[in-house]
């Protein structure tokens, strides 16, 4: 599904990201573990246009993506759940959701509304879909973000630390609605994140250390060493 080569990324002369080579198969999570400032934001925006790279290529369903925009890169299925949600504040939920309609490849067609499944995965937000966005807790607005990106039907879905500062119970409902996406639909998951239950939830991890890949390999193997070294604060 996604296939990075040789990335390199510059802030100014400020090289970032190193020889990335990163590749996320159909149907699956992978996690993209690291400490703070290593990069693993920087390889989302740029999967997605935001950043343009220096050198290497991103290959996604098959086709050569670097030199494409972020519009078209969403239309084209990837969808983004930034870091920090930014769902917009003063409008309702009902309107931040029907916003992720425009990410299909059509746009937004008449009344379009939202299907069920958005709220067997997110049961909260149907109870709230007149609230404006800025008054919902952290949790609920970072269920609304992934549920926004849903909307566009992704076949990628890249999730920049979902978990952070959100309460426990509220992590767990929001890994279960991950993985109940994967398994209903097919989409593949490239995750950044830093809480360890979650990222054994994945399929695959990749642990970035200043701006390069320096381990791999499959969750269920992931050592006490790696946790310390890439997860430990």
């Amino acid at each position: 599904m996604l296939q990075i080569s040789n990335l390199n990324v510059y802030y100014g002369e400020s090289h970032i990201l190193r020889n990335v080579d990163l590749s996320v198969p159909k149907g699956q999570m992978v996690c993209l573990i690291g400490r703070n400032g290593v990069g693993k934001t920087t390889l989302l925006k740029t999967i997605m246009g935001l950043l343009k790279p220096r050198t290497g290529n991103i290959n996604y369903g098959g086709q050569l993506i670097t030199g494409i925009s972020t519009d078209r890169r969403a239309k084209m299925g990837i969808g983004y759940v930034p870091q920090g949600r930014k769902i917009i504040p003063r409008i309702t939920v009902k309107e931040n959701l029907l916003l992720g309609l425009e990410a299909r490849p059509g746009g937004r067609k008449g009344k379009e509304e939202i299907p069920e499944e958005i709220f067997q995965l997110f049961p909260v937000l149907k109870t709230m879909l007149s609230r404006m966005g800025g008054d919902l807790s952290g949790g609920q607005q970072q269920q609304l973000s992934i549920a926004r990106a849903l909307m566009g039907k992704p076949q990628l879905l890249l999730l920049d630390e979902p978990t952070e500062g959100i309460q426990p119970s509220i992590i767990l409902e929001i890994e279960a609605a991950v993985r109940r996406i994967i398994e209903a639909t097919g989409i593949s998951v490239l995750l950044v994140e830093q809480h360890l239950h979650f990222v054994r939830q994945a399929d695959k991890y990749y642990a970035m250390q200043k701006g390069g890949i320096v381990a791999s390999g499959s969750t269920s193997e992931l050592s006490q060493e790696v946790i310390q070294r890439f997860l430990a604060v």
